[in-house]
């Protein structure tokens, strides 16, 4: 992991939950994609099933974490289904 990736994620992680949404799109990609390995690729789910998981990371805000993760590629909808499209993935 490269130091900025890294400091990034120490600013704004603490117990590994977010402590504020990063204004600067290239911070928020870094945590998106800290984010959207909570899920498994190839997995379908409900939107109820993403918010809980999105809301371990985010209480005030998780629709908004939901949204990006949407707009930056690294999940799909479609008919009320999510899944990851996109992220690191461990090998």
């Amino acid at each position: 992991m490269s130091d900025d990736r890294e400091k990034v994620l120490r600013t704004f992680l603490k117990d590994d939950r977010l402590v504020t949404i990063p204004a600067k799109a290239g911070k928020r990609r870094v945590l998106l994609e800290h984010i959207v390995t909570a899920f498994e690729p190839g997995v379908r789910l409900t939107e109820r099933e993403v918010d809980a998981v999105l809301r371990g990371f985010y209480e005030p805000d998780w629709v908004s974490l939901r949204r990006y993760l949407i707009t930056e590629g690294l999940m799909s909808r479609e008919n009320g289904v999510y899944w990851r499209t996109g992220g690191p993935v461990d090998v």
